[in-house]
């Protein structure tokens, strides 16, 4: 069973629909440790406030089963703030403490004359390296974000995709089982797709 997580995150509709979409079976959104239960993916998705969106999971008391779910093995996809979500703290409005899964912090892009922030529109994608989730996805292919804040991995092998917004900047990562994407790959036509479709042809 695929799990997509629902702590009240306004892409999770959009995220749903793309499943559908691509004829995913056996998935279902879950807002409880026991619906997370026997999970053998997981997709994390997201928007808002980094801050409020772990208090609402620590509410729904899911951070401790989704931390046992990864270190068990299984799959994890974040999307956007479900990718910052992965690493130890972000600095938006404040200090917040993340999952912890990841080493690195989470923090606004800088002022940059003629760039705005957010960053939202179209933004090609540079691999950083072979990964079975970018398969089929052609570097200089684009996607689309939305997103004040950026990840910084501790460790750049964490780094599996990165783009150019003023900066460059980690917009995927993997190590092991976890994955993330800053950018929204239900709202990214055949590339966002394609991740979806790799993602969900992995071995669970």
């Amino acid at each position: 069973m695929l799990a997509v997580i629902d702590y009240g995150a306004g892409n999770l509709r959009s995220v749903v629909h793309a499943l559908n979409a691509l004829g995913a079976e056996n998935f279902r959104v879950v807002q409880t440790p026991q619906e997370l239960r026997g999970a053998r993916k997981i997709i994390l998705p997201g928007v808002g406030a980094f801050g409020a969106g772990m208090e609402q999971i620590r509410k729904q008391n899911l951070e401790q089963p989704i931390k046992d779910a990864v270190h068990a093995g299984v799959p994890y996809l974040g999307i956007c703030l479900g990718m910052q979500f992965l690493f130890e703290n972000s600095d938006e409005m404040g200090e917040h403490q993340g999952l912890g899964l990841l080493k690195g912090r989470v923090t606004r892009f800088p002022d940059t004359p003629g760039l705005k922030v957010p960053h939202m529109g179209w933004n090609q994608l540079c691999a950083t390296r072979d990964s079975s989730l970018i398969s089929g996805i052609q570097n200089g292919s684009y996607a689309y974000f939305v997103h004040s804040y950026y990840c910084i991995p501790e460790d750049v092998q964490d780094t599996l995709i990165s783009v150019d917004y003023g900066i460059p900047f980690c917009a995927g990562v993997q190590r092991g089982n976890i994955f993330g994407v800053q950018f929204h790959p239900e709202k990214s036509q055949q590339t966002g797709l394609r991740v979806l479709t790799n993602f969900l042809e992995m071995p669970a």
